[in-house]
């Protein structure tokens, strides 16, 4: 990350106006970092359909890459496991099955019950591997090793896709676009659920509890309407907002050595300061960002079960 840093600063700088003489600007490096390729210039250009763009950004790149190394990854282990004679699950088919009997067991038995156990665990385990692969994708410097590659060795123009994937960050899920999506797929299987275990009616009858006097759903409609959108509001910027504030804290830290190296006039003291301070603070917080990749992945699961548990077996 430090070195894609660098990099930045030697594309971006040679493109702005010679006697301004601008300085590192640490906001615009990092909003560069985290946030989506531009529109104008993606990996790949497509036609737009019905006033769509379909042109292929960075984050979509990455949701594709995700998806693709998960059913891959995930159906051969389970193929190789179903051809063996012995029952004992080996390599990664061990932590892959506790996984599955964790979520199965101790995520969705609880909340929906032994009768839709198997109806909607496998949507949880969808939900709960797709997040982690994203999160945890992004934690890896992929683009940023190729960057080096190409600054060093390729020398390839300013147009080629080398030097497109440099620009735009690799974590998906801190794009709120990527966790609505998924948060509209948590209300939709809501809906469902409810619909599926009481019937249409019902379910929407069940919003708010019975034999209430009149007035008093005058009031409690439209909260209990308001609450049904605030669930997936929760998780998309539950999720995008932790991801997305993980690499903002890393990069600021890590441009204390640019600043300082542009304040005191020296490389040595931006050295120093990234010896000292920059390195070992970010060191430290990409490894509490290990710890995020899984809590939220968790996190977002959990409360998905919890939703459709409390569509299926409702309670006032």
């Amino acid at each position: 990350m430090l070195l894609n840093l660098i990099l930045f600063q030697n594309e971006t700088v040679p493109a702005a106006a010679e006697p301004a003489k601008e300085g590192f600007n640490a906001g615009e490096v990092i909003i560069e970092h985290v946030s989506n390729s531009s529109h104008d210039h993606p990996l790949v250009q497509l036609p737009r359909i019905l006033g769509i763009d379909f042109s292929v950004t960075k984050h979509v790149f990455m949701l594709w890459l995700v998806a693709t190394v998960l059913f891959v990854l995930i159906t051969w282990t389970v193929r190789r496991y179903l051809k063996q004679d012995q029952l004992v699950p080996k390599g990664f088919m061990g932590p892959l099955e506790a996984i599955v009997e964790f979520i199965r067991d101790s995520i969705a038995l609880p909340n929906f019950g032994a009768k839709w156990v198997m109806t909607w665990t496998p949507l949880l385990l969808t939900l709960f591997f797709f997040i982690l692969g994203a999160n945890a994708i992004g934690l890896i410097p992929i683009f940023d090793l190729v960057a080096v590659v190409d600054h060093f060795i390729l020398h390839t123009g300013p147009d080629s896709i080398f030097k497109q994937i440099i620009h735009g960050g690799t974590t998906a899920t801190a794009n709120f676009n990527v966790t609505a999506a998924l948060a509209t797929v948590t209300f939709i299987a809501i809906i469902l659920a409810g619909a599926k275990a009481h019937g249409f009616i019902k379910h929407w009858k069940n919003i708010v509890p019975h034999g209430l006097h009149p007035l008093i759903y005058v009031l409690l409609i439209p909260i209990e309407v308001m609450g049904m959108f605030v669930r997936p509001f929760a998780l998309t910027m539950r999720l995008a907002a932790n991801m997305v504030g993980g690499h903002i804290a890393i990069l600021a830290i890590l441009s204390f050595v640019f600043l300082f190296t542009e304040k005191l006039g020296g490389a040595a003291a931006g050295m120093g300061v990234g010896l000292v301070v920059s390195v070992p603070m970010a060191a430290a917080i990409s490894g509490l960002e290990i710890i995020v990749v899984l809590v939220q992945a968790y996190v977002f699961t959990l409360l998905t079960a919890v939703f459709i548990g409390m569509a299926i077996h409702v309670h006032h």
